[in-house]
């Protein structure tokens, strides 16, 4: 089964049961890192132990929300194995894949639909890395 990790600030909260539902259904295992509630709390807190859990390979991918998708992208990408990628839609999900191996998609909630979110998810989901001269690419990465 496919391990998934996921975590939001208060702006990404709405998206975050309904996109848990969507991977559950989908045969997805899904660990929730937080936040529980709409109550304002700091992204970095639910980045960090997303970005931590795919870094370490227990979880293959991530799913980070927050309101722009901003400040969850920038702070998962501090962690050196990750390549975080800001979605908000299709093209820009199955690109992420295909041309960076990103192995987390961060959603802006307050501007895109959820509809669009899951469409994206599910793309970033399906869509395989091509490898090749993107990988000679993403080996440039790290610092």
């Amino acid at each position: 089964m496919r391990k998934i990790a996921i975590g939001a600030d208060h702006a990404g909260f709405p998206y975050k049961e309904p996109i848990i539902h969507w991977l559950s259904t989908n045969g997805f295992e899904v660990k929730d890192f937080g936040t529980y509630s709409a109550d304002s709390a700091d992204y970095a807190d639910f980045a960090h132990p997303v970005a931590a859990a795919v870094e370490s390979g227990e979880f293959e991918k991530g799913v980070l929300l927050c309101g722009s998708g901003q400040g969850v992208c920038i702070t998962a990408n501090k962690h050196q194995g990750i390549r975080a990628a800001l979605v908000w839609d299709l093209p820009l999900a199955s690109l992420a894949r295909q041309h960076n191996d990103a192995n987390v998609i961060c959603i802006p909630v307050r501007f895109v639909e959820l509809e669009t979110a899951l469409a994206s998810l599910q793309a970033f989901l399906a869509t395989e890395f091509e490898g090749g001269r993107h990988q000679t690419r993403v080996n440039k990465i790290a610092c």
